[in-house]
């Protein structure tokens, strides 16, 4: 897969980087800010290679990429430039959705580190368990223990530093400063003044004293804080001196009001939450084990996850473990199992592919493959996992299940719950098994509605071979845009239009370089760098001409334009010219895509045989 060709074609799709105020990515998902979400296609972008679903949720447009989705956002990174993580937008959205946003965009960054912390953390519960029960040994007294302990406990020790970055780039505040905010928090000498027996005073006010390592809350209201003191600054202090006296003056408000005010008000709404939280689970852990169990899974599905997972992360960073993930673990192995039903029971080969591999990624924590890819499509499988998921979180309360790390939830994670005793350990176990092997078992037995015929040709994502296409007096015809060899789309060197994610249709090596309209037609979409032409001929085709191979880079150097996007023209038009040799001599392959990117609504889409092709010959074929 060529993750440059699907970033640029994705960001094609969602309007362009003028239509994008932000993006931000969590494992699966890019998550886009749009100025007007009128503009993206979703069948268009779902039909992209490598995406599997696009979902519109807390005021974002979020394109489920699976497991690719690092490689595409940083392909997407260079070509939005220099974007805030949480942009402005002109939709109005509600105040919780906002919340929601904030916290989503301050955690989701910490989530790898987070989880290495706690598959680290697993691997020595395990290593404890093997050393204590056939050595005899406790290796918790060697130093290189020590050493990796301090390493999976790092994170959250130093959790006011590491928050303090992510919220100053989501509130726009200076970062260096809201890490020295986190860091006083931190601070040795500081620790100590908090946690002594003598009373503490700041400028003669008596200061709470509470312990800030590990805190979660206190950091990010300073941050929110710390952005509007910033910005009064830089109001009021003249130019000159703003590189010394912004920063200067923003901690000496800062770590006064945070230890003062800001810092006890997190501690106690972070109290206040934990104290909801495990009053529920006083109440009946039972309750509580199945709703999270049942429901978390659906949160995923609206972003609204996040929300509540900063409760597992004050948890182990405050009491060194946590249950919030052992319940959402059930969820998770349900999503796994409900896929495997599908694979087991569906008729539809593509279909069957993607719950394949949607169960090996939810077997080990990444859930939105199979929510999206199978068990939400079909509806019925995702009921199947909610009542599986909540059955084994409910098995899961009821023995007191809890792990020693805020780690992804997954086969890869389950020592991390081997600390909590033999009966919770068991119960984790037995909880699992029945949310994976009960949802797989619902899925097979009671069935759901498989796809019809038509959406696994709609999933089809090779070309048809064009020496299997018999021309009709009755097609549709279109004239060759470019002059020069002719190519089966199949073996042009970009994975994107080689597999047809994009279209059925043709490549030619330009003998000239110049792209004449084909037919009568509106040019719908004109890239900035002219390499890529979107247009709607007349008689309803939609074509795709796409100029050389990963010629983008270029940015419109050796390119010219003659008209504009919006304009109507007429067959013969020149629409770009290219100096072709130049492109050459740069290094890239001035090899011509012609996409029929509307393929889906006709039965078959061929093109020309012949070795070489003119302007004024046909060169595709379209059959209604």
């Amino acid at each position: 897969m060529n993750y440059k060709e699907t970033a640029q074609t994705i960001l094609q799709q969602v309007g362009g980087k003028e239509n994008v105020s932000g993006l931000t990515h969590c494992f699966t998902r890019l998550r886009f800010n749009l100025k007007d979400k009128s503009i993206p296609d979703k069948e268009q972008i779902s039909n992209i290679e490598g995406v599997i679903s696009v979902v519109e949720s807390s005021g974002q447009y979020q394109v489920v990429l699976g497991n690719k989705v690092e490689k595409v956002y940083q392909e997407l990174e260079p070509l939005l430039g220099d974007l805030d993580q949480m942009p402005a937008t002109e939709e109005k959205v509600g105040f919780g959705t906002r919340i929601l946003n904030a916290v989503a965009a301050i955690f989701t960054p910490t989530v790898p580190a987070i989880a290495a912390s706690g598959m680290l953390k697993g691997i020595l519960s395990v290593a404890v368990i093997i050393a204590n029960n056939f050595y005899q040994t406790d290796i918790t007294t060697f130093s290189t223990y020590t050493i990796l302990n301090a390493t999976s406990d790092a994170l959250f020790y130093f959790m006011p530093v590491i928050l303090g970055y992510s919220a100053s780039k989501v509130f726009k505040c200076n970062e260096y400063i809201a890490m020295i905010v986190g860091a006083t928090l931190c601070y040795p000498a500081i620790v100590a003044l908090m946690t002594g027996d003598a009373a503490v005073t700041l400028f003669g006010l008596p200061v709470t004293q509470a312990s800030y390592t590990s805190s979660v809350i206190p950091i990010i209201i300073a941050v929110f804080i710390l952005s509007y003191v910033q910005r009064f600054l830089d109001r009021i202090i003249p130019e000159v001196l703003k590189i010394i006296m912004v920063p200067t003056f923003s901690l000496l408000v800062m770590i006064p009001a945070t230890l003062l005010m800001f810092g006890p008000i997190g501690i106690y709404i972070g109290e206040f939450i934990n104290f909801i939280y495990y009053y529920i689970m006083g109440l009946s852990p039972i309750l509580l084990g199945a709703f999270i169990g049942g429901i978390w899974c659906v949160l995923v599905i609206f972003g609204a996850h996040r929300a509540i997972i900063p409760i597992g992360i004050n948890d182990v960073a405050q009491t060194g473990r946590q249950n919030l993930l052992a319940f959402a673990g059930a969820a998770n192995f349900s999503q796994a199992g409900a896929a495997l039903g599908v694979f087991l029971k569906t008729k539809n080969k593509g279909l069957k592919t993607v719950a394949a591999s949607a169960t090996v990624t939810a077997l080990f924590g990444i859930t939105e493959p199979a929510i999206y890819g199978a068990n939400l499509r079909l509806k019925k499988p995702m009921i199947y996992a909610v009542i599986s998921g909540a059955l084994g979180g409910a098995l899961m309360g009821w023995g007191g299940s809890y792990g020693t790390a805020f780690a992804n939830q997954g086969i890869l994670t389950i020592p991390v719950y081997a600390d909590a005793g033999t009966k919770a350990f068991v119960c984790y176990l037995l909880g699992s098994a029945i949310a994976f092997f009960g949802a797989c078992a619902l899925t097979v037995i009671l069935g759901f509605k498989d796809l019809p015929e038509d959406e696994k040709k709609k999933a089809a994502t090779v070309t048809e071979a064009t020496s299997e296409y018999t021309i009709s007096d009755t097609d549709l015809k279109t004239l060759s845009p470019v002059k020069g060899m002719t190519i089966p789309l199949t073996e042009v060197k970009d994975e994107v239009f080689a597999s047809g994610a994009m279209g059925q249709g043709i490549a030619v090596y330009p003998e000239i370089g110049e792209v004449l309209a084909p037919m009568d037609c509106e040019v719908s979409v004109l890239y900035p760098s002219l390499h890529a032409i979107g247009l709607k001929l007349d008689n309803g085709i939609e074509m795709l001409i796409h100029v050389g191979i990963d010629t983008v880079e270029l940015n419109g150097q050796f390119f010219e334009g003659f008209v504009k996007a919006g304009d109507h023209i007429s067959k013969g038009t020149k629409i770009v010219s290219f100096d072709l040799d130049k492109i050459k001599a740069a290094g890239y392959d001035p090899t011509t895509s012609i996409i029929v990117t509307n393929t889906a609504q006709y039965q078959a889409v061929g093109s020309s045989q012949q070795a070489t092709i003119d302007f004024d010959e046909d060169l595709l074929f379209i059959r209604e």
